[in-house]
């Protein structure tokens, strides 16, 4: 019995949808005791402050921040290594890859706003959220696509990866230029300290991992006290990561990592973010609080704004000659994938908890409404779409 169990086990965390199955199962897990009578330890359990001290140097943060701040940082470092191999030796070393993906992420960012602004431009605290429904939850895509099966092109898989890694690119610089709080200089030298030592670790062919995540770890906790958001330190150490090791051409560092944290991050730290994030307590949620500008404009700007973006921008530049639909796609399919682009989930809230809750401003709206009834409308409108799509299975 327990060899079945195993293999079970086994057999359903090797599926490419079991990453977004688990963030499903998490999220509604916190939503069930956000709305239950355990409602209170939920909130006790994310409120725990968790204190990290040495000496006179420390970190006093309640556990949502932890998650929100570390783990995170985390998922961008794996986010990091995966877009510098794919600009290195991926399909977005060939310029001619770039093109669509590229100008379907600047649509699906731009939209998506503008939309998002149109209902709460008159409102100076609302306006912080306009990246919110710019975000993409690549996990959550790929969990949907994976369950259309082997039908779906590979030329499907890689468009969405490379559109979503160029989000990824478009959402990073966001947090760096607009969700950053007082600056520490002194913070600040320490962590420019750190990056030019990495540097130095990748020019003399360093290829010690653990050095790599030592420094960097020293560079979060410097960007924590910084005032610039602690996920950029991810991005930033994942770049210095040598791709190969010119001593030993079948060893790479950078794919040794990446290998290495990609289950972490899917079933561990994403699951995790999203039970910290998604607990709405809907008691006394009626037709105003969801109907407020802010939920309206995330759901609008995730639904419409991704499809009219993505698509719009894809559409206008295959037609002016720029580049050309990917073989095995149809403009169908190109439809059906934007519309999964609106699934913003663990990016939006993650977002959103930089724009409202980490700002300490006590609102009258729950930003998660919109990007819960966005992402869902989404999902359910592009795994249709695309299941339209798709040729018959012999």
């Amino acid at each position: 019995m327990e060899s079945e169990q195993n293999t079970f086990i086994g057999r359903f965390l090797q599926q490419e949808s079991a990453g977004g199955i688990l963030l499903i199962c998490a999220a509604l897990l916190a939503i069930v005791l956000a709305n239950s009578p355990l409602n209170g330890y939920y909130n006790l359990l994310i409120d725990t402050t968790v204190v990290i001290k040495i000496g006179a140097l420390g970190l006093d943060k309640p556990l949502l921040l932890w998650v929100n701040d570390g783990l995170m940082a985390v998922f961008f470092l794996l986010v990091g290594l995966e877009l510098k191999r794919e600009l290195v030796e991926g399909e977005l070393a060939d310029k001619k890859n770039i093109i669509l993906p590229g100008l379907g992420a600047v649509g699906g960012m731009v939209i998506p706003a503008a939309i998002y602004l149109f209902f709460n431009l008159s409102d100076p605290v609302a306006t912080q959220g306009w990246a919110i429904p710019a975000a993409t939850d690549i996990a959550f895509a790929l969990g949907i696509l994976s369950l259309l099966g082997p039908r779906v092109p590979t030329s499907l898989k890689i468009f969405l990866t490379s559109l979503a890694i160029f989000d990824d690119i478009g959402a990073i610089l966001i947090i760096a230029f607009f969700y950053t709080s007082k600056i520490s200089l002194t913070a600040l030298v320490v962590a420019a300290s750190c990056t030019a030592m990495l540097y130095y670790f990748n020019r003399r062919g360093v290829m010690a991992k653990s050095l790599y995540v030592a420094v960097g770890t020293i560079m979060w906790f410097s960007m924590v006290k910084s005032g610039v958001h602690a996920t950029l330190a991810g991005v930033v150490l994942a770049m210095f990561i040598p791709i190969r090791d010119p001593k030993n051409l079948e060893s790479s560092p950078l794919k040794s990592m990446e290998h290495d944290l990609h289950s972490l991050v899917a079933f561990f730290i994403l699951p995790v973010f999203a039970f910290c994030n998604a607990g709405i307590n809907l008691k006394g949620v009626g037709i105003e609080q969801v109907m407020h500008s802010v939920p309206v404009g995330i759901a609008l700007g995730l639904f419409v704004g991704k499809q009219v973006g993505i698509f719009g921008f894809c559409y206008l530049a295959i037609r002016m000659g720029l580049t050309t639909l990917p073989k095995g796609m149809t403009f169908t399919s190109l439809y059906g994938t934007a519309a999964l682009c609106g699934i913003g989930f663990t990016m939006s809230l993650f977002v959103g908890s930089l724009a409202f809750e980490e700002t300490g401003v006590n609102l009258m709206f729950d930003e998660r409404l919109g990007i819960i009834l966005g992402s869902l409308t989404s999902g359910v409108v592009g795994y249709f779409v695309i299941r339209a799509s798709l040729k018959p299975a012999d």
